[in-house]
Parts: structure tokens; sequence; C-alpha cells
């Protein structure tokens, strides 16, 4: 079997083709692409961890709901967060055609968005440097679920915007920090481990 890590980059889908844009499957070598499938998906705009492999079970139980599989990501979002907005994302939101279940919310730093316009995508770019000096910070938040656009939806609810989205671990696996975007390797024994052991 085939366990593959890959740090995916923001602008390519997660899908074995596309008309439109490049997946992540053209990545790697075209011996390779053919085995492997993505384990679910991160969206265009999305980057890091992402598995792909050619093991049809180990992909049907990481995306199984009911197994409740932590994921851990980590943005940069325009706004500002508050102990009743972190309670809000930590018990459980009701949106808009969804419900969100509980989650670990940390704050890791704040900023002014002029702090931060290298992180901002040039569509975005013009209309928050408008407001150079208003609110932005970084943080993690850690789901259980992982349903379309979960961590963004979750964070407009309390009234801020992502504007970078980075998926760093998936159950007990962590994205491979010396892995740029567009890179990929196998899994280690123990990586596999770690990704199996919480499913």
């Amino acid at each position: 079997m085939l366990y593959y890590m890959f740090n995916k980059p923001q602008g390519c889908v997660t899908a074995r083709s596309d008309a439109v844009h490049r997946t992540v499957m053209d990545y790697f070598p075209a011996e390779l692409a053919e085995k492997l499938h993505p384990v679910g998906r991160l969206d265009i705009d999305t980057r890091g961890l992402l598995i792909l492999t050619d093991d049809g079970d180990l992909d049907f139980r990481i995306m199984q709901p009911a197994k409740h599989i932590s994921k851990t990501y980590f943005f940069y979002a325009v706004g500002s967060v508050d102990e009743e907005k972190v309670q809000k994302l930590e018990n459980g939101l009701k949106m808009a055609g969804m419900t969100a279940k509980k989650a670990e919310f940390t704050l890791i730093k704040e900023y002014r968005i002029r702090e931060l316009e290298s992180f901002i995508p040039r569509d975005r770019r013009e209309k928050y440097m408008k407001n150079p000096e208003g609110k932005a910070f970084a943080a993690s938040l850690t789901i259980h679920e992982g349903k379309k656009h979960e961590v963004k939806r979750m964070l407009k609810a309390v009234g801020c915007r992502i504007f970078y989205l980075r998926r760093d671990s998936i159950g007990g696996l962590s994205l491979d920090t010396s892995l740029k975007e567009g890179e990929s390797r196998p899994l280690t024994a123990e990586e596999l481990e770690l990704l199996v052991s919480g499913i």
C-alpha cells in the first residue's frame, strides 16, 4: 500500500482531473498519480496537509462522519475575537444550512491588517488595505467533522473573515514543516500509525 503526505499549495484543486485548474495529482509523477487518490479534499484556496493513498479502506475510515477525526487548521483573519466569540466557536454554532459542533480555538497573535498584507490574496488585497490599521489575527481551530467550508463559515458567523487557511494536522498526524508547498513524501511507519491509531 502507498501512503503519501502532500503539502497542498493554494490554487490547485483536490481532484484527479480538472478541465480548468491544476490538480493535486499534477504534482506527482504520472506513474504514481495513476495509483494514488486524495483522502478527502481541501478547497482551492486552502493549503496544507493532504493524504494521498491507494488504500480505499483507510480513505473510508478517515472520511466516515461518525468517526469525528480531528483536523487542525491555522489561519489569518480580518476582525477580532473576544471571550463571547470564542465561547460560540468552542461550544458549537448554528448557521444557515449547517450546525458546527464543538471545536477548540487558540488565539496565536493579534495584528493590524497592514502587517499581513503579503498573506492577503491579490483579489482581496485592495479591499482590505483600505483599512490598513484594522484588526486582524492569527489563530488555530480544531474541528471534528470537516463539513464543506466549515472553518471559514464558523469564523464568518462570529464576524471574522479568513483570508489564509492551512490544514496542519489530521488526527495524530501533523504536516512535516520541512515540506515546501507542492512537495510530498511517503509517510513513515510511525506517521501511518499516528494517522490510523485515532480511527
